[in-house]
C-alpha cells in the first residue's frame, strides 16, 4: 500500500506542476483578454487552466513542426509557465480572500456536495492504472510515443489513422517525456475534471447548488478516467468556446470590443477541439449561426477565424498539401484515397455503425428539458439547450455511436438533470394525487429525508466497491506492472518478447489493440497499406519470401489464427515457434532453402 501512496503521490506531484503552468500562461493572456472581471471567478478560474492547457498545445505543435519537442523543450515550457503562475498567484490569492462568503449551505446542499465526492473519489485512482485501453494502444499513445522519441510530427503509416489530427496527443507525448506511460492518463483526466468543475459553476450560476451537483455527478460518472483517448479533451474544449460564445452574447451588446475579445476564444476553443478529433467540426454550423446573428463585421469574423485556425490549420494543410484531403482518410470519397482503399473507408464506416447504441441513460431526460421553468426564464439555459437539441440531431444522423457524443456531454449533463427535476416532480405530483396522505405538513420532508439517507448509503457502497477496483489495478512496481498487462491486454506478453528479442521488422495480425507493448514500429492491421488482406501467410513458401523481402523477422498471432494457419504443412516449413504465452504465439520466418 505504501508503495501505491508514492506512486500516486508522485504522479498528482506532476499533474499540480502542470496545472499550475497552465494556469500561469492561461492567466496572462487572459488578462489582456480583458478578463479577470467576470462575476464567476472560480469558473474564470477554470477557463484560464483551460486556455493554459490550449496554450500548452500550440507550443508543443510548434515545437513539433520545427523537430525541438523533446525534454529540454518540454521542460522548459512548463518552467516559464510555472514561472508565470509563481507571478500571479499573490494577487489570485487576494482576489479570492477578498470573495463575499455565500449563504450558508442547507442540509441538501451539503448531501449533494458528499454525494459529488463519492462519486469523484474512484475517478481519482482511475488514472494510476498501466495503459490498457483498446483505441489508446492501438494509436493515441504508439504515436505519442512517436512524437516523443522522434520530436517530429511525422507521418507513420504503420498506424491505423496516420493523418489524423493529434493536438491532444501532444500532451501525451510531453507526459511520455518526463514521466511513465501512466501519466498520459492524467492529461485525459485533468480534461475531464476540468469540464466537471465548469459543469459545477456553470450549474450554480444559472439553476442551483443540487442541481449543479447533479449534473457535475452525471458528467463525473460517464467519463472515463482510466485511459489515454482524446474525447474528455475535445469535451474540455467543447464546452469552454460554449462559455466563451455566452460571454460573447452577454457583453456584446454593452462592450462590443470585450465581447469581440470572447468570440477570439470561442474560436481558439473551437480550433483546439477541430486539431483533436474530426467530429468537433460539426459544431462550427451551430457557432457560425449563433454568431452571425449579432456579429457581421468582416474585421471580428477575420480575427475569429484566425483564432481558430492557428491550433489546427497545421493538420489539415499538411493532409490537404500531401494527400489532397484535409479530412483524410474520411474525406476520401470527395478527395480521392490515398493510403486507405474503398474496401477501408467502407469497412470503418461499418464499424462505426456497428457500434450504434443508445448512449448513458442518465442523459436520457435531457429531452424534458424544455418543459422546464428554466427553459423560459434563462437565456443561458435556452442556449444550452439548444446547443443539445443540435448535437443529439447531428449524433442521430451520423453515427449513432456513444463515444461520438462525449463531447457534447457536459452540456447534456447540465440539461438532463432539469430533465430529471421535471420527471420526478411529474412522479411526485402523481403519488399525491394517488396518496393524499402524503401531502400533509411534514410528510414530504420526512420522505426526502430518509430517500436521501439511503441514496447516500447506497452510493457510499457503490463508490467504495469501485476504488476499491481502481486500487486494485494500480501497478507501482514491474512485477504489478506485468501481472496487470497480461491479465488486461491479450496478447501483452508476446508483444513484449518480440519487442525485446527480434531484430528485424514484426508483422502483428489481430493484436492491434496490444501495439503498444510491442516494437517500434510493428506492421499489420485491418486498415491502410499494410492491412491483412494484402498480405496472405498462405501459401507458406511465397509468404516467408515476400516477408523476407521486406526485412521482417517475425510475425505475431492470436492462439485462434495460428490454428488455422498450422493446420497447412506449408505454413509449418517455412514458420517455426519462437514464443507463445497467454493465447497468443509469436512464429521466425525461415530463411527459404537453398
Amino acid at each position: 500500500m505504501f508503495e501505491k501512496l508514492t506512486f500516486a503521490a508522485a504522479h498528482y506531484a506532476a499533474l499540480a506542476i502542470f496545472v499550475a503552468a497552465c494556469w500561469g500562461f492561461g492567466r496572462a493572456l487572459f488578462a489582456r483578454l480583458g478578463g479577470l472581471v467576470h462575476p464567476d471567478f472560480w469558473l474564470e478560474t477554470a477557463m484560464t487552466t483551460a486556455l493554459g492547457v490550449g496554450l500548452f498545445i500550440c507550443v508543443f505543435q510548434a515545437l513539433g513542426i520545427a523537430g525541438l519537442l523533446n525534454l529540454p523543450g518540454v521542460l522548459l515550457t512548463v518552467a516559464v509557465g510555472f514561472a508565470a503562475a509563481c507571478v500571479q498567484a499573490p494577487a489570485w490569492l487576494r482576489q479570492a480572500r477578498a470573495l463575499e462568503p455565500g449563504p450558508s449551505l442547507s442540509w441538501v446542499e451539503k448531501a449533494a456536495l458528499a454525494a459529488l465526492a463519492l462519486v469523484a473519489l474512484p475517478t481519482l485512482l482511475a488514472p494510476l492504472a498501466p495503459p490498457a485501453a483498446f483505441d489508446e494502444l492501438m494509436y493515441h499513445l504508439p504515436y505519442a510515443r512517436q512524437v516523443a522519441q522522434s520530436g517530429t510530427l511525422g507521418i507513420h503509416e504503420w498506424l491505423r489513422y496516420p493523418w489524423f489530427p493529434y493536438n491532444y496527443n501532444l500532451l501525451y507525448a510531453g507526459a511520455l517525456l518526463v514521466g511513465d506511460d501512466a501519466l498520459p492518463h492524467f492529461m485525459n483526466g485533468l480534461a475531464g475534471w476540468l469540464s466537471v468543475w465548469m459543469v459545477y459553476r456553470l450549474g450554480v450560476q444559472y439553476l442551483n447548488r443540487v442541481l449543479a451537483c447533479a449534473a457535475a455527478a452525471i458528467w463525473l460518472g460517464i467519463g472515463d478516467y482510466s485511459n489515454a483517448l482524446i474525447d474528455m479533451g475535445v469535451a474540455l474544449f467543447i464546452v469552454s468556446a460554449w462559455i466563451a460564445l455566452w460571454w460573447w452574447n452577454e457583453s456584446h451588446a454593452a462592450q462590443p470590443a470585450q465581447g469581440a475579445r470572447w468570440l477570439a476564444l470561442a474560436a481558439f476553443f473551437l480550433g483546439l477541439a477541430a486539431g483533436s478529433k474530426y467530429q468537433a467540426l460539426t459544431f462550427l454550423p451551430l457557432a457560425a449561426w449563433f454568431v452571425i446573428r449579432r456579429e457581421r463585421r468582416p474585421a471580428v469574423w477575420a480575427v475569429g477565424l484566425l483564432c481558430f485556425l492557428l491550433p489546427c490549420v497545421y493538420w489539415y494543410a499538411r493532409n490537404a498539401v500531401m494527400t489532397g484531403d484535409p479530412f483524410n482518410p474520411i474525406g476520401a470519397k470527395l478527395f480521392g484515397f490515398s493510403n486507405w482503399n474503398l474496401a477501408d473507408y467502407k469497412n470503418q464506416v461499418d464499424d462505426v455503425r456497428a457500434h450504434a447504441a443508445l448512449p448513458n441513460f442518465l442523459i436520457w431526460p435531457v429531452v424534458l428539458a424544455p418543459f422546464s421553468l428554466a427553459w423560459r426564464r434563462s437565456p443561458a439555459v435556452h442556449a444550452a439547450i439548444v446547443f443539445c437539441a443540435y448535437s443529439l440531431f447531428v449524433w442521430a444522423v451520423t453515427s449513432r455511436y456513444p463515444r461520438y457524443m462525449t463531447a457534447s456531454f457536459p452540456l447534456l449533463a447540465l440539461v438532463a438533470v432539469l430533465g430529471w427535476q421535471v420527471l420526478l416532480g411529474w412522479i411526485a405530483g402523481g403519488l399525491r394525487k394517488l396518496l393524499p396522505a402524503l401531502g400533509r405538513a411534514g410528510w414530504p420532508v420526512r420522505a426526502g429525508g430518509i430517500a436521501l439517507g439511503l441514496f447516500l448509503a447506497v452510493l457510499a457502497a457503490v463508490s467504495f466497491r469501485h476504488t476499491t477496483r481502481e486500487l486494485a489495478k494500480v501497478s507501482p512496481t514491474p512485477a504489478a506492472r506485468e501481472a496487470f498487462l497480461r491479465a488486461n491486454v491479450p496478447g501483452y506478453a508476446v508483444m513484449n518478447h518480440v519487442r525485446e528479442h527480434a531484430k528485424g521488422r514484426v508483422y502483428q495480425i489481430a493484436l492491434s489493440e496490444a501495439i503498444y507493448y510491442g516494437p517500434n514500429p510493428i506492421w499489420g492491421d485491418t486498415l491502410g497499406p499494410w492491412r491483412y488482406p494484402d498480405f496472405p501467410l498462405l501459401p507458406g513458401a511465397e509468404a516467408a519470401r515476400r516477408f523476407a523481402g521486406l526485412g521482417f523477422e517475425a510475425i505475431v498471432m492470436p492462439d485462434a489464427v495460428a490454428r488455422t494457419l498450422t493446420a497447412h504443412e506449408d505454413f509449418n516449413r517455412h514458420f517455426a515457434l519462437m514464443f507463445e504465452q497467454d493465447g497468443a504465439k509469436a512464429y521466425r520466418i525461415l530463411p527459404p532453402a537453398p
